[in-house]
């Protein structure tokens, strides 16, 4: 526990500076490879954070990547009266560079995200923002070519359904919930610290935390490398199973 708050008051410390570093090589590679990468730590959710897709500048066959730090910010219902407030609009206090990643109510079926708050963090030269939630004005977001990954989109606006309650604190973010019933073995919750990497594309939004960055970078390269032996093999007929046992090792 004391690790854990010494960690968080680092990141929110570093995030709070002009001096922060807000680019990474993790932009060189994708999502899937980070996965792979964080899996091979022993990470049980390969960094994924679930159910979030991308729906600006497109949903589908975008080249689009974006990486950069976590700024956070929490959601509350509109009803709560006990959460703290916020004292600034948190586009308004978005640092320059960041990614940033939204945590609504899960039950909530209105949008968190409109065109005027991505006319901001543009503004803010923010690289986009990821919405365990609802965003709206589609229109809006692709015609400015801002990165939107969200859970889904919406007609209805924030107010008066959901307010934003705090900024710059770890964010818990659950799956959608499944409708079939499971045997027990459910997805991971994914926790983002404010400052952890963030990277989204076409296939999903990852979260690396930046201690493991070095590492993450050296097994995705190396996997990169694998996999392209694999794919000259598979294509010249030599069969998946043997390829995979040849390259990976399995």
């Amino acid at each position: 526990m004391q690790h854990t708050l010494s960690r968080l008051q680092s990141i929110v410390s570093t995030m709070s500076t002009s001096a922060v570093r807000t680019t990474s090589r993790l932009i060189d590679f994708s999502t899937c490879e980070i996965s792979d990468a964080l899996i091979k730590l022993k990470h049980p959710h390969g960094g994924y954070i679930p159910d979030i897709n991308m729906h600006s500048p497109s949903t589908s066959g975008s080249s689009l990547r974006i990486c950069g730090p976590a700024y956070t910010v929490q959601l509350v219902s509109g009803s709560d009266t006990t959460s703290p407030k916020l004292s600034a609009h948190f586009v308004d206090t978005t640092p320059e560079g960041s990614i940033i990643v939204i945590k609504a109510p899960p039950e909530v079926k209105n949008a968190v995200w409109g065109g005027l708050m991505t006319a901001g963090a543009i503004a803010r030269s923010a690289k986009g923002v990821v919405i365990s939630g609802r965003c709206r004005d589609l229109a809006e977001h692709r015609a400015q070519n801002f990165p939107v990954f969200a859970r889904g989109h919406s007609t209805l606006g924030q107010s008066p359904f959901t307010r934003p309650s705090e900024i710059n604190i770890p964010l818990t973010i659950k799956p959608v919930p499944s409708a079939e019933p499971n045997d027990g073995d459910e997805f991971p919750t994914m926790t983002v610290q404010p400052g952890d990497w963030v990277v989204g594309d076409e296939d999903g939004v990852v979260c690396v935390p930046r201690e493991l960055e070095d590492r993450v970078l050296e097994l995705a390269a190396k996997g990169r490398e694998v996999d392209a032996l694999c794919m000259v093999d598979i294509q010249a007929g030599k069969g998946v199973q043997a390829s995979f046992k040849l390259h990976r090792g399995k």
